[in-house]
C-alpha cells in the first residue's frame, strides 16, 4: 500500500517531535496494510536502535520495536521457562510468513489493538507493564488495560509505547496455551493462556474477545467456579462477530479450553 498522503519521512525520530498527522513508523505492517488518508508524515522508530530484549534485575523488557523474528530466537534468560514457552507459541500464532516474522514488531502489535494480536496474549499473560512516552513525560499502564477494545488503545495524541516489561515472577512455573480457529491455518478466534503464580492461578482470554480479560485465583478453582467467574467476568457484548468466528461459537470455546487449561495445570 502506498500512503499517498505522506510528504516526511523523520528518521529516527523522537517524542518532541510528533504533532498532528503524524504516524510512528516501526515495522510498518499494519501502518501500510491500507490507506492512512489522514498521514502526512511518518516518525522511524525502528532507526532509535532499541536493544530488542534486555534483561532487567526485575525481569524482562522488550522493546516495542522488537520483531517477532527476534523474539521467537532470543535465546537469553533460559530459566524464565514459561517465557520462552508461550514466546515460541504466540510467535506461532502470527501464521505468518518469514517475511512478516523479520517485520513485523511487538509493539506494532499490541498499538494495532486487533483482538488476535499473539503478542498481546503473550505480554498480558505474562503481567506485562507498558512504558509510555508523550508530551507530558512517560507513564506505565499494564498491557490488559493498554488495549482498550478492538482497534483501539489508552493512547493518547503522541504517546509512542516505548517497551513491554514482563516481571520476573511471571516468567517462570508451568503453563498451558490453547487457540482455536475456523480454519487449520486461519486467524485466532480464541486464544487463551493459563499460568499457576504459586498456589494459584491465572488466566488470561484473548483473540475470542474485543480486549484482553485476565482472571486471578488465590488457589486453583474448580470447574463450576472458573465457569461462574469466566461467565461474571466476560461480558456477552465482549465476544468479536466477524468472519472468523460467531460470538455463540467463541464464546464456547472459551470455556471449553479454559476447563482443559484448568485440568492441564491441576494435574
Amino acid at each position: 500500500m502506498d500512503l499517498h498522503t505522506v510528504v516526511e519521512v523523520v528518521s529516527p525520530a523522537t517524542v518532541g517531535q510528533w504533532r498532528p498527522g503524524d504516524a510512528w513508523l516501526a515495522g510498518g505492517t499494519a501502518l501500510f496494510a491500507e490507506p492512512q488518508t489522514g498521514v502526512t508524515r511518518l516518525l522511524d522508530l525502528a532507526a532509535a536502535g532499541w536493544t530488542p530484549v534486555t534483561v532487567r534485575a526485575g525481569g524482562l523488557e522488550i522493546a516495542a520495536t522488537c520483531t517477532v523474528a527476534d523474539l521467537a530466537g532470543y535465546r537469553g534468560a533460559a530459566h524464565f521457562t514459561a517465557f520462552h514457552e508461550l514466546a515460541t507459541a504466540c510467535c506461532r500464532a502470527f501464521l505468518a510468513s518469514f517475511k512478516i516474522w523479520n517485520v513485523a514488531t511487538v509493539g506494532g502489535n499490541l498499538c494495532a489493538a486487533l483482538p488476535a494480536g499473539p503478542m498481546i496474549a503473550l505480554t498480558a499473560a505474562l503481567d506485562g507493564e507498558c512504558l509510555i512516552l508523550g508530551p507530558a513525560g512517560e507513564r506505565r499502564l499494564a498491557v490488559t488495560r493498554f488495549v482498550t477494545g478492538d482497534g483501539t488503545t489508552a493512547l493518547g495524541p503522541g504517546e509512542l509505547l516505548r517497551s513491554i516489561t514482563l516481571p520476573a515472577a511471571a516468567l517462570t512455573g508451568r503453563t498451558a496455551f490453547r487457540q482455536g480457529s475456523l480454519f487449520t491455518h486461519g486467524r485466532s478466534a480464541v486464544l487463551l493462556i493459563g499460568r499457576r503464580a504459586g498456589a494459584g492461578l491465572v488466566l488470561t482470554v484473548t483473540a475470542a474477545t474485543v480486549r484482553p480479560f485476565q482472571l486471578r485465583f488465590p488457589g486453583v478453582p474448580g470447574a463450576a467456579e472458573l465457569a461462574g467467574a469466566l461467565h461474571d467476568t466476560v461480558p456477552d457484548d465482549a465476544y468479536v462477530d466477524d468472519v472468523h468466528g460467531l460470538p455463540a461459537w467463541r464464546r464456547h470455546l472459551t470455556h471449553r479450553y479454559a476447563e482443559e487449561i484448568r485440568a492441564e495445570l491441576v494435574a
